[in-house]
């Protein structure tokens, strides 16, 4: 029997790995508990949100120094103040949203049939989007037109059908209305900030009773090791997707989702 340490290190690595990456870390971690009995039962499914922190805090080190220039400057400087505002405006309609029908998605469309279709679904949207001539005219993340935050923020809201991919959304999303691939993948970083937070604070109060002390060590360990593994993945992946683009991770989720409706379909 795998050991829930074990388990944890695990799922810490698959978090880190896929949450900022656009092939979606929630399907990936509902697959593994499928497939390889990584975790199952309420407070794995906790888990699996309450170590997404761990990857945030990732992006608040890597971009301390210009987060932090931003909340000096929000007060004083317009462009600043915009970028906070743009955040904002991104982050409500998931807040709307998750509000209105989440409990509706995690009842009906947390399976891994879902999971395998969209991951497949976006993994062909993803390199459609990314072999377009884009001739992009948005080069800088914190400088985008509020309407663009908030159109990104809408395609953000498919995320919760998992599979769909957080950072997938709103990359796609940036994409077509104008925005580089550097700069569409660092809006998604700053955009899960917010988003990120709220799903982790609201899903630790609502089974705070579940947190034991043995629960919050092990709770513990995924969140260091999400947080590591975040680290090295978004400094290789903005340099990454800068040359190469998003080809790799879109024939990265065909693949996944097609070998998990075969397993799905041979009765695994």
């Amino acid at each position: 029997m795998m050991s829930d340490a074990v388990r944890a290190v695990i799922l810490g690595i698959i978090e880190g790995v896929t949450e900022f990456l656009p092939v979606s870390s929630t399907g990936h971690l509902l697959l593994a508990e499928r497939f390889f009995n990584l975790g199952e039962g309420s407070f794995w499914n906790s888990f699996t949100v309450l170590i997404q922190l761990g990857a945030i805090l990732a992006i608040v080190v890597i971009y301390f120094a210009k987060l932090w220039r931003i909340a000096l400057g929000m007060f004083s400087n317009p462009d600043d103040r915009r970028f906070v505002i743009g955040v904002l405006v991104a982050f409500l309609p998931a807040v709307v949203i998750g509000l209105i029908v989440g409990k509706y998605i995690k009842e009906v469309l947390f399976n891994p049939w879902v999971v395998c279709f969209s991951l497949i679904v976006g993994g062909a949207i993803l390199l459609w989007v990314d072999q377009l001539d884009h001739n992009p005219h948005e080069h800088d993340a914190t400088r985008f037109p509020l309407l663009t935050y908030l159109w990104i923020g809408v395609a953000q809201c498919l995320a919760m059908i998992p599979g769909v991919s957080r950072s997938g959304a709103s990359i796609v999303a940036a994409m077509l209305l104008g925005a580089d691939k550097r700069a569409a993948a660092e809006f998604s970083f700053f955009l899960a900030i917010p988003t990120m937070i709220g799903a982790f604070a609201y899903d630790f109060y609502k089974n705070r009773a579940e947190m034991t002390t043995d629960h919050m060590g092990i709770v513990a360990i995924g969140f260091v090791v999400s947080f590591i593994t975040a680290i090295v993945v978004v400094k290789s992946f903005l340099s990454y997707v800068t040359r190469h683009g998003f080809t790799l991770f879109a024939w990265w989720r065909v693949i996944v989702g097609t070998l998990g409706l075969i397993a799905l379909a041979m009765g695994k």
